[in-house]
């Protein structure tokens, strides 16, 4: 069997999406793992997260905080009301409206999943300090927001 040619990405590791992307794939093993063995994706987890932390949110606003089209979010929704992770109650002062909220069964498995995902960003975060953690977190969140330090 030949041996594989040694190849090096230093061309690439000059840009920051390069490096993130590389650094998500490793992450996002580590992810999917964890979110299969509850039944759930990424999409649908950030879902079941954001409604957790917003009780009461609109469907439409969950939309907006996914960047996902509100059809998307209808899916995911009645996925995660089907397993009695959330409800879907009707706004009173919307009859089109509905807001959601995570049910005891939903909290209980958003605070499991966490502690694992957790586990996971400890292992591989544990060569940074707390501070270059603070500082990693807040790049990412300068980056997302286009430069804005004050995003």
């Amino acid at each position: 069997m030949k041996a594989q040619p040694q190849v090096t990405d230093t061309l690439l590791r000059q840009f920051t999406g390069y490096n993130l992307k590389r650094a998500y794939l490793v992450i996002e093993t580590e992810l999917h793992r964890i979110l299969k063995d509850h039944d759930l994706r990424v999409t649908s987890f950030s879902a079941l997260a954001i409604i957790v932390e917003n009780p009461g949110l609109p469907q439409t606003a969950l939309a907006n905080a996914l960047q996902i089209e509100r059809s998307s979010t209808v899916v995911i929704v009645d996925a995660l009301e089907g397993r009695e992770l959330i409800q879907r109650n009707k706004v009173e002062t919307d009859r089109r409206a509905y807001a959601l909220v995570a049910t005891l069964r939903g909290r209980q498995m958003f605070e499991k999943i966490s502690g694992l995902m957790h586990e996971v960003e400890n292992r591989f975060q544990s060569g940074l300090t707390p501070a270059e953690r603070d500082a990693l977190t807040g790049a990412l969140r300068t980056i997302e927001h286009g430069g804005d330090t004050a995003g």
